[in-house]
Protein backbone atom coordinates (compact mmCIF):
# COMPACT_ATOMS: atom_id res chain seq x y z
CA UNK A 1 0.00 0.00 0.00
CA UNK A 2 1.33 3.93 -0.97
CA UNK A 3 1.67 6.01 1.05
CA UNK A 4 -1.08 8.89 1.59
CA UNK A 5 -0.55 11.72 -0.42
CA UNK A 6 -0.92 14.72 0.86
CA UNK A 7 -3.26 18.01 0.15
CA UNK A 8 -2.65 21.72 0.54
CA UNK A 9 -5.40 22.09 3.63
CA UNK A 10 -3.11 20.10 5.34
CA UNK A 11 -0.28 22.35 5.36
CA UNK A 12 0.23 24.54 8.62
CA UNK A 13 2.05 27.75 9.07
CA UNK A 14 4.47 26.73 11.87
CA UNK A 15 5.57 22.68 12.07
CA UNK A 16 2.48 21.16 10.49
CA UNK A 17 2.17 18.91 7.20
CA UNK A 18 3.60 20.04 4.05
CA UNK A 19 1.45 21.21 1.45
CA UNK A 20 1.35 19.63 -2.20
CA UNK A 21 3.36 21.43 -4.53
CA UNK A 22 1.27 24.19 -5.88
CA UNK A 23 3.35 27.01 -7.67
CA UNK A 24 4.38 29.45 -5.14
CA UNK A 25 5.95 33.04 -6.40
CA UNK A 26 7.60 35.11 -4.23
CA UNK A 27 7.40 39.04 -4.88
CA UNK A 28 10.18 41.96 -3.65
CA UNK A 29 12.76 39.75 -2.57
CA UNK A 30 16.46 40.12 -2.40
CA UNK A 31 17.87 37.10 -3.70
CA UNK A 32 21.01 35.51 -2.96
CA UNK A 33 21.60 33.33 -5.41
CA UNK A 34 23.89 30.55 -3.69
CA UNK A 35 26.96 32.05 -6.30
CA UNK A 36 27.21 35.76 -5.92
CA UNK A 37 28.86 38.04 -2.97
CA UNK A 38 25.33 40.15 -2.56
CA UNK A 39 21.86 40.55 -2.99
CA UNK A 40 19.58 41.25 -5.64
CA UNK A 41 17.69 44.03 -5.64
CA UNK A 42 13.73 43.43 -4.99
CA UNK A 43 12.49 40.29 -7.86
CA UNK A 44 9.93 37.92 -8.06
CA UNK A 45 11.11 34.08 -7.96
CA UNK A 46 8.58 31.39 -9.14
CA UNK A 47 8.57 27.99 -7.96
CA UNK A 48 6.29 25.33 -10.15
CA UNK A 49 6.47 21.73 -10.06
CA UNK A 50 9.25 21.28 -7.60
CA UNK A 51 11.51 23.42 -9.71
CA UNK A 52 12.56 27.47 -9.86
CA UNK A 53 10.33 27.76 -12.61
CA UNK A 54 11.43 32.06 -13.41
CA UNK A 55 13.66 34.51 -11.63
CA UNK A 56 12.07 38.55 -12.29
CA UNK A 57 9.22 37.39 -13.55
CA UNK A 58 5.71 37.41 -12.63
CA UNK A 59 2.91 37.07 -15.57
CA UNK A 60 3.43 33.51 -16.06
CA UNK A 61 2.63 32.39 -13.06
CA UNK A 62 -0.43 30.25 -12.76
CA UNK A 63 -3.52 32.33 -11.40
CA UNK A 64 -3.72 29.92 -8.30
CA UNK A 65 -0.27 30.76 -7.27
CA UNK A 66 0.47 30.86 -3.33
CA UNK A 67 1.77 34.91 -3.89
CA UNK A 68 4.16 35.33 -0.89
CA UNK A 69 4.95 39.20 -0.30
CA UNK A 70 8.68 39.03 0.39
CA UNK A 71 8.57 42.71 1.07
CA UNK A 72 12.53 42.80 1.09
CA UNK A 73 13.12 40.45 2.62
CA UNK A 74 15.97 37.70 1.46
CA UNK A 75 15.25 35.03 -0.38
CA UNK A 76 18.28 32.33 -0.12
CA UNK A 77 18.32 28.34 -1.40
CA UNK A 78 17.91 26.05 0.98
CA UNK A 79 21.06 25.18 3.44
CA UNK A 80 22.79 21.70 3.40
CA UNK A 81 24.93 20.27 6.14
CA UNK A 82 27.23 17.90 4.28
CA UNK A 83 28.29 16.04 7.02
CA UNK A 84 25.50 15.29 9.25
CA UNK A 85 24.24 12.13 11.46
CA UNK A 86 20.61 12.44 12.02
CA UNK A 87 19.99 8.81 13.74
CA UNK A 88 22.70 9.40 16.09
CA UNK A 89 21.80 11.80 18.60
CA UNK A 90 20.84 9.00 21.47
CA UNK A 91 23.52 9.46 23.92
CA UNK A 92 25.61 6.11 23.03
CA UNK A 93 24.44 4.81 26.54
CA UNK A 94 20.83 5.46 25.71
CA UNK A 95 21.27 4.02 21.92
CA UNK A 96 23.54 0.90 23.40
CA UNK A 97 20.22 0.31 25.42
CA UNK A 98 16.99 0.69 22.92
CA UNK A 99 17.01 -0.74 19.46
CA UNK A 100 16.68 0.41 15.90
CA UNK A 101 12.70 1.66 15.93
CA UNK A 102 14.04 3.84 18.83
CA UNK A 103 16.63 4.86 17.07
CA UNK A 104 14.25 5.60 14.11
CA UNK A 105 11.70 7.86 15.78
CA UNK A 106 14.24 9.65 17.50
CA UNK A 107 15.57 10.40 13.78
CA UNK A 108 12.42 11.33 12.82
CA UNK A 109 12.35 13.90 15.11
CA UNK A 110 15.59 15.28 14.42
CA UNK A 111 14.85 15.06 10.52
CA UNK A 112 12.05 17.47 11.65
CA UNK A 113 14.54 19.92 13.76
CA UNK A 114 16.92 20.25 10.62
CA UNK A 115 13.97 20.84 8.75
CA UNK A 116 13.10 24.11 10.70
CA UNK A 117 16.67 25.42 10.62
CA UNK A 118 16.76 25.64 7.44
CA UNK A 119 18.52 22.74 6.15
CA UNK A 120 16.45 21.26 3.12
CA UNK A 121 19.06 18.76 1.96
CA UNK A 122 21.37 16.72 4.71
CA UNK A 123 24.23 14.31 3.76
CA UNK A 124 23.99 11.97 6.55
CA UNK A 125 27.96 10.73 6.40
CA UNK A 126 26.98 7.68 9.30
CA UNK A 127 24.40 5.99 10.09
CA UNK A 128 21.37 3.82 9.78
CA UNK A 129 19.40 5.80 7.66
CA UNK A 130 17.90 3.99 4.88
CA UNK A 131 14.05 3.59 6.00
CA UNK A 132 14.03 7.19 7.41
CA UNK A 133 15.28 8.86 4.00
CA UNK A 134 12.12 6.91 2.30
CA UNK A 135 9.89 7.60 4.85
CA UNK A 136 10.36 11.43 4.02
CA UNK A 137 10.27 10.78 0.45
CA UNK A 138 6.70 9.48 0.68
CA UNK A 139 5.47 12.22 2.77
CA UNK A 140 5.23 10.04 5.89
CA UNK A 141 6.98 12.03 8.21
CA UNK A 142 8.77 15.81 7.52
CA UNK A 143 12.37 16.42 6.93
CA UNK A 144 14.98 17.20 4.74
CA UNK A 145 16.52 15.47 1.74
CA UNK A 146 19.06 12.70 2.56
CA UNK A 147 22.12 11.74 0.96
CA UNK A 148 22.91 8.63 2.62
CA UNK A 149 26.02 6.84 3.28
CA UNK A 150 24.41 4.35 5.76
CA UNK A 151 26.93 2.90 8.05
CA UNK A 152 30.34 4.15 8.52
CA UNK A 153 33.14 1.76 7.76
CA UNK A 154 36.06 1.31 10.16
CA UNK A 155 38.70 -1.12 10.97
CA UNK A 156 38.87 -2.90 14.54
CA UNK A 157 39.89 -0.71 16.59
CA UNK A 158 39.18 2.14 14.32
CA UNK A 159 37.24 5.13 14.63
CA UNK A 160 33.98 4.28 16.06
CA UNK A 161 34.35 0.86 17.04
CA UNK A 162 32.28 0.79 20.46
CA UNK A 163 33.18 -3.24 20.74
CA UNK A 164 33.26 -3.38 24.69
CA UNK A 165 36.62 -3.80 25.74
CA UNK A 166 35.80 -7.13 27.71
CA UNK A 167 34.42 -8.33 24.35
CA UNK A 168 36.55 -11.04 22.79
CA UNK A 169 37.72 -10.55 19.24
CA UNK A 170 35.91 -11.42 16.44
CA UNK A 171 38.56 -13.69 15.96
CA UNK A 172 37.61 -16.19 18.41
CA UNK A 173 34.27 -15.88 18.25
CA UNK A 174 33.42 -12.54 19.69
CA UNK A 175 30.43 -10.54 18.74
CA UNK A 176 29.42 -7.43 16.96
CA UNK A 177 28.14 -4.40 18.97
CA UNK A 178 25.00 -2.83 18.74
CA UNK A 179 25.89 -0.33 16.47
CA UNK A 180 27.25 -2.40 13.87
CA UNK A 181 23.94 -5.05 14.76
CA UNK A 182 21.38 -1.86 14.17
CA UNK A 183 23.04 -0.79 11.08
CA UNK A 184 24.94 2.71 12.00
CA UNK A 185 28.93 0.74 11.57
CA UNK A 186 30.43 -1.72 10.52
CA UNK A 187 33.78 -3.07 11.46
CA UNK A 188 35.90 -4.51 8.49
CA UNK A 189 39.38 -6.08 8.04
CA UNK A 190 41.23 -6.96 5.17
CA UNK A 191 40.85 -6.03 1.24
CA UNK A 192 37.22 -8.76 1.29
CA UNK A 193 35.88 -7.47 4.13
CA UNK A 194 35.85 -3.98 2.62
CA UNK A 195 34.93 -5.23 -0.58
CA UNK A 196 31.53 -6.76 0.89
CA UNK A 197 31.02 -3.97 3.12
CA UNK A 198 31.20 -1.32 0.01
CA UNK A 199 29.25 -3.18 -2.17
CA UNK A 200 26.26 -3.92 0.45
CA UNK A 201 25.77 -0.14 1.70
CA UNK A 202 25.16 0.70 -2.25
CA UNK A 203 23.04 -2.40 -2.38
CA UNK A 204 21.26 -0.71 0.41
CA UNK A 205 21.05 2.92 -1.13
CA UNK A 206 23.75 5.06 -0.31
CA UNK A 207 24.62 7.61 -2.32
CA UNK A 208 28.59 7.34 -1.07
CA UNK A 209 30.60 5.85 1.19
CA UNK A 210 32.11 6.53 4.34
CA UNK A 211 35.37 5.30 5.48
CA UNK A 212 37.05 6.02 9.27
CA UNK A 213 40.46 6.75 7.98
CA UNK A 214 42.29 7.95 11.01
CA UNK A 215 41.18 8.21 14.92
CA UNK A 216 38.46 10.34 16.27
CA UNK A 217 37.03 12.23 18.91
CA UNK A 218 33.73 10.35 20.16
CA UNK A 219 35.28 6.79 20.52
CA UNK A 220 38.03 6.48 23.17
CA UNK A 221 40.56 3.48 21.57
CA UNK A 222 42.00 5.36 18.60
CA UNK A 223 43.91 8.69 19.31
CA UNK A 224 43.92 11.22 16.36
CA UNK A 225 47.22 10.33 15.16
CA UNK A 226 46.74 7.08 13.40
CA UNK A 227 46.33 6.25 10.34
CA UNK A 228 43.26 3.43 9.66
CA UNK A 229 42.73 1.13 7.12
CA UNK A 230 46.00 0.39 4.15
CA UNK A 231 46.45 1.91 1.49
CA UNK A 232 44.68 -1.58 -0.79
CA UNK A 233 41.71 -1.24 1.50
CA UNK A 234 41.01 2.23 0.63
CA UNK A 235 41.94 1.94 -3.00
CA UNK A 236 39.22 -1.15 -2.21
CA UNK A 237 36.59 1.02 -1.21
CA UNK A 238 37.68 3.61 -4.18
CA UNK A 239 36.83 1.04 -6.99
CA UNK A 240 34.14 -0.33 -5.38
CA UNK A 241 32.17 3.48 -5.52
CA UNK A 242 33.74 4.36 -9.18
CA UNK A 243 31.91 0.78 -10.90
CA UNK A 244 29.18 2.23 -9.08
CA UNK A 245 29.40 5.82 -10.32
CA UNK A 246 29.89 7.66 -7.27
CA UNK A 247 32.82 8.37 -4.52
CA UNK A 248 34.09 8.02 -0.91
CA UNK A 249 34.54 10.69 1.28
CA UNK A 250 36.60 9.55 4.34
CA UNK A 251 36.49 10.75 8.11
CA UNK A 252 40.20 11.72 9.01
CA UNK A 253 42.01 14.52 11.19
CA UNK A 254 45.63 13.38 10.48
CA UNK A 255 48.04 14.46 7.73
CA UNK A 256 48.90 10.82 6.98
CA UNK A 257 45.25 9.50 6.59
CA UNK A 258 44.70 12.59 4.42
CA UNK A 259 47.07 11.66 1.90
CA UNK A 260 46.60 8.00 2.28
CA UNK A 261 43.23 8.64 1.24
CA UNK A 262 43.54 11.47 -1.50
CA UNK A 263 46.03 9.18 -3.01
CA UNK A 264 43.65 6.47 -2.99
CA UNK A 265 41.17 8.56 -4.89
CA UNK A 266 39.00 9.50 -2.13
CA UNK A 267 37.24 12.67 -3.47
CA UNK A 268 35.92 14.40 0.04
CA UNK A 269 37.84 14.32 3.20
CA UNK A 270 35.76 15.38 6.65
CA UNK A 271 37.69 17.34 9.54
CA UNK A 272 40.94 17.68 8.54
CA UNK A 273 41.71 19.55 11.78
CA UNK A 274 45.48 18.45 11.66
CA UNK A 275 46.38 18.80 7.80
CA UNK A 276 49.60 20.27 6.71
CA UNK A 277 50.41 22.69 3.91
CA UNK A 278 51.66 20.08 1.68
CA UNK A 279 48.96 18.15 1.89
CA UNK A 280 46.44 20.55 1.45
CA UNK A 281 47.74 21.47 -1.83
CA UNK A 282 47.76 17.88 -2.67
CA UNK A 283 44.20 17.90 -2.28
CA UNK A 284 43.90 20.97 -4.61
CA UNK A 285 45.89 19.46 -6.99
CA UNK A 286 43.32 16.31 -7.34
CA UNK A 287 40.15 18.23 -7.14
CA UNK A 288 39.39 16.94 -3.54
CA UNK A 289 36.64 18.51 -1.22
CA UNK A 290 37.25 19.87 2.22
CA UNK A 291 33.97 19.24 4.34
CA UNK A 292 35.31 21.27 7.45
CA UNK A 293 33.03 21.66 10.91
CA UNK A 294 33.57 24.31 13.51
CA UNK A 295 30.70 24.40 16.18
CA UNK A 296 30.98 20.38 17.05
CA UNK A 297 34.76 21.69 19.05
CA UNK A 298 33.68 24.81 19.98
CA UNK A 299 33.39 23.36 23.63
CA UNK A 300 33.52 20.04 24.81
CA UNK A 301 30.98 18.24 25.42
CA UNK A 302 29.73 17.09 29.24
CA UNK A 303 31.19 14.04 30.72
CA UNK A 304 34.19 13.51 28.42
CA UNK A 305 37.03 11.09 29.80
CA UNK A 306 40.28 12.62 29.77
CA UNK A 307 41.81 10.93 26.31
CA UNK A 308 38.69 11.93 24.41
CA UNK A 309 38.97 15.19 25.96
CA UNK A 310 42.79 15.70 25.04
CA UNK A 311 41.41 15.09 21.40
CA UNK A 312 38.36 17.21 21.37
CA UNK A 313 41.36 19.79 22.49
CA UNK A 314 43.38 18.87 19.84
CA UNK A 315 41.33 19.23 16.91
CA UNK A 316 39.86 22.31 18.07
CA UNK A 317 43.43 23.70 18.09
CA UNK A 318 43.84 22.72 14.72
CA UNK A 319 40.86 24.87 13.01
CA UNK A 320 42.98 27.66 12.71
CA UNK A 321 45.80 26.24 11.30
CA UNK A 322 43.46 24.67 8.75
CA UNK A 323 41.89 27.75 7.45
CA UNK A 324 44.48 29.90 7.66
CA UNK A 325 46.63 27.64 5.50
CA UNK A 326 43.22 27.01 3.01
CA UNK A 327 42.57 31.25 2.85
CA UNK A 328 46.54 31.57 2.14
CA UNK A 329 46.20 28.79 -0.46
CA UNK A 330 43.18 30.04 -1.80
CA UNK A 331 41.18 26.61 -1.70
CA UNK A 332 37.54 27.21 -1.97
CA UNK A 333 36.79 23.55 -2.15
CA UNK A 334 35.00 24.05 0.85
CA UNK A 335 32.07 22.31 2.61
CA UNK A 336 30.02 23.28 5.47
CA UNK A 337 28.72 20.57 7.79
CA UNK A 338 28.01 20.13 11.65
CA UNK A 339 29.30 16.73 13.24
CA UNK A 340 26.70 17.13 16.05
CA UNK A 341 26.44 13.49 17.54
CA UNK A 342 24.23 12.88 20.60
CA UNK A 343 23.65 16.69 20.95
CA UNK A 344 20.11 16.98 20.05
CA UNK A 345 20.75 20.36 22.70
CA UNK A 346 23.43 21.55 20.03
CA UNK A 347 22.20 20.26 17.17
CA UNK A 348 18.67 22.31 17.38
CA UNK A 349 21.55 25.89 17.75
CA UNK A 350 23.12 24.46 14.76
CA UNK A 351 23.02 27.66 12.80
CA UNK A 352 25.73 29.01 15.40
CA UNK A 353 28.11 27.44 12.66
CA UNK A 354 27.26 30.50 10.75
CA UNK A 355 28.61 32.91 12.90
CA UNK A 356 31.53 30.46 14.05
CA UNK A 357 33.23 30.95 10.78
CA UNK A 358 33.07 34.39 10.64
CA UNK A 359 36.57 33.91 12.36
CA UNK A 360 37.91 33.11 9.20
CA UNK A 361 35.31 33.35 6.39
CA UNK A 362 33.25 36.56 5.33
CA UNK A 363 29.96 36.08 5.16
CA UNK A 364 28.89 35.37 1.81
CA UNK A 365 32.06 32.46 2.01
CA UNK A 366 30.02 31.23 4.58
CA UNK A 367 26.71 31.64 3.04
CA UNK A 368 28.57 29.67 -0.71
CA UNK A 369 29.88 26.89 1.82
CA UNK A 370 25.97 25.79 2.69
CA UNK A 371 24.70 26.22 -0.37
CA UNK A 372 26.08 26.09 -3.89
CA UNK A 373 29.49 24.54 -2.64
CA UNK A 374 28.28 21.78 -0.83
CA UNK A 375 25.41 21.23 -3.35
CA UNK A 376 28.18 21.06 -6.12
CA UNK A 377 29.87 18.18 -3.43
CA UNK A 378 26.84 16.37 -3.56
CA UNK A 379 26.88 16.00 -6.90
CA UNK A 380 29.95 13.79 -6.79
CA UNK A 381 27.30 10.64 -6.75
CA UNK A 382 26.67 11.05 -10.46
CA UNK A 383 23.65 8.57 -10.61
CA UNK A 384 23.59 7.58 -7.24
CA UNK A 385 22.06 11.31 -6.46
CA UNK A 386 18.83 10.36 -5.22
CA UNK A 387 17.50 13.50 -6.03
CA UNK A 388 18.22 14.55 -9.52
CA UNK A 389 19.17 18.49 -10.33
CA UNK A 390 20.85 21.38 -9.05
CA UNK A 391 20.98 21.96 -5.27
CA UNK A 392 22.00 25.25 -3.36
CA UNK A 393 21.36 27.66 -6.05
CA UNK A 394 18.12 29.72 -6.92
CA UNK A 395 18.44 29.57 -11.30
CA UNK A 396 15.76 28.37 -13.49
CA UNK A 397 15.54 24.42 -13.47
CA UNK A 398 16.88 24.09 -9.84
CA UNK A 399 15.41 22.17 -7.12
CA UNK A 400 12.59 24.55 -5.58
CA UNK A 401 14.07 24.84 -2.10
CA UNK A 402 13.88 28.11 -0.97
CA UNK A 403 14.13 29.94 2.80
CA UNK A 404 12.53 33.58 2.44
CA UNK A 405 14.82 34.97 5.72
CA UNK A 406 13.78 37.87 7.87
CA UNK A 407 17.24 40.24 7.49
CA UNK A 408 20.44 40.23 5.58
CA UNK A 409 22.97 37.01 6.58
CA UNK A 410 25.36 38.85 4.33
CA UNK A 411 25.51 41.82 6.61
CA UNK A 412 24.46 39.89 10.28
CA UNK A 413 24.99 35.82 9.80
CA UNK A 414 23.19 36.00 13.82
CA UNK A 415 20.12 36.49 12.22
CA UNK A 416 20.27 32.88 11.58
CA UNK A 417 20.85 31.69 14.90
CA UNK A 418 17.14 32.73 15.61
CA UNK A 419 15.39 30.22 13.20
CA UNK A 420 12.16 30.43 14.89
CA UNK A 421 12.19 34.01 14.42
CA UNK A 422 13.82 34.76 11.30
CA UNK A 423 13.35 32.19 9.02
CA UNK A 424 9.83 33.28 8.39
CA UNK A 425 9.04 30.41 4.89
CA UNK A 426 10.64 27.45 4.41
CA UNK A 427 9.81 25.47 0.81
CA UNK A 428 11.71 22.54 -0.08
CA UNK A 429 10.57 20.54 -3.11
CA UNK A 430 8.41 23.33 -3.89
CA UNK A 431 6.21 22.70 -0.75
CA UNK A 432 5.61 25.11 1.80
CA UNK A 433 6.66 23.59 5.04
CA UNK A 434 6.53 27.33 7.35
CA UNK A 435 5.27 30.56 6.20
CA UNK A 436 4.95 32.78 8.95
CA UNK A 437 3.68 34.89 6.65
CA UNK A 438 0.52 33.82 6.20
CA UNK A 439 -2.27 34.64 8.82
CA UNK A 440 -4.74 32.82 7.41
CA UNK A 441 -4.32 30.10 10.27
Amino acid sequence: MSAPKLTPDEATSEGGTASSRRSVLFTGARVFDGRSDGLTGPTSVLLAEGRIAAIGERDNAPSDALVIDADGRTLTPGFIDAHAHVMLQPTLADAANTDLAYHGLYGASMAKLYLSRGYTTIRDTGGNTFSLKKAIDAGITEGPRIFPSGPIISQTSGHGDFTPAAEPSRLVGGHRDNMQVDGHLLVVDGVPEMLQAARYVLGRGASQIKLAVSGGCASERDPLDITEFTAEEIEAAVKVAADWNTYVATHVYNTSGIRRAVEAGVRTIEHANLIDAKTLELMKERGTWLSPQVSVYVSDPPGLAPLTKKKFTQAREGLDTLFGLAKKSGFDRIGFGSDIISAPDTLARINDEFVHRTTWFDPAEILRQATSNNGRMLALAGPRNPYPGTLGVIEPGALADVLLIDGDPLADPSVLTDPEQNLVVIVKDGQVFKNLLDDSK
